[in-house]
């Protein structure tokens, strides 16, 4: 396994103004992750890297299978997706081209969390309930931290939120939610009616946001 970091100072002190009231802007680090994925790919001659992306996580990894071929520029198109009939996988390559392999492809949001549940795994507590100060922005709960402030006109209030999924704090909204235990998630993962990135504000800029992002090369 190879670890690579992106730079600190490149995701730190740019990201504050990404959601505001009134606007959702691209995250700065989206592309800084990018393209320290690409690099690494590229140094190292990778011919796979693996995810633990889901089809049902959003509409346009629906269009992704097991194999997600990506050309010389590390870029996707849903065009050259493979087909993967009886799990047979396509897996040549032209030089410098690579694959995304996804082996939680065909599992649910419900799947992971009786997984967690049957083997007793321990998450950290930003998955279940807690009380914390948010704000709301473009229909979702933000939480206050140093990189994403609260704005002229705008007030905080505490919440008891959870969040589906974690990722960059500056474009990862909470959801209000009361699920204190692992039981309390699968009820309320059975009740949802939004997809579990329905809270990334990354996703809202447009009907396409994931698919234009891994057209550039996002995982």
């Amino acid at each position: 396994m190879t670890q690579q970091l992106a730079p600190a100072g490149a995701l730190f002190g740019v990201r504050a103004p990404v959601a505001t009231s009134t606007s959702i802007r691209r995250p700065i680090s989206l592309s800084i992750t990018s393209s320290t994925l690409l690099d690494t790919i590229a140094e190292h001659e990778f011919d796979c890297a693996i995810g633990g992306a889901r089809r049902d996580e959003e509409k346009a990894r629906a269009k992704e299978r097991f194999f997600s071929h990506r050309n010389e520029f590390g870029q996707w198109d849903p065009r050259n997706q493979r087909p993967e009939l009886w799990d047979l996988y396509n897996g040549r390559k032209r030089p410098g081209e690579h694959f995304r392999a996804f082996p939680l492809s065909n599992w649910t949001e419900m799947d992971v969390w009786q997984y967690i549940k049957r083997e007793r795994i321990e998450l950290p507590s930003l998955y279940f309930a807690h009380e914390r100060p948010v704000v709301r922005r473009k229909n979702m709960w933000f939480a206050v931290t140093e990189f994403l402030p609260v704005q002229a006109g705008e007030t905080a209030e505490h919440k008891l939120v959870r969040f589906r999924t974690v990722g960059d704090a500056t474009c990862t909204g909470a959801v209000e939610s009361s699920a204190r235990t692992v039981d309390d998630v699968i009820a309320e993962v059975a009740a949802a009616r939004v997809t579990e990135r329905g809270g990334r504000a990354d996703d809202q800029r447009s009907e396409a946001a994931m698919e234009d992002r891994k057209r550039e090369g996002y995982f």
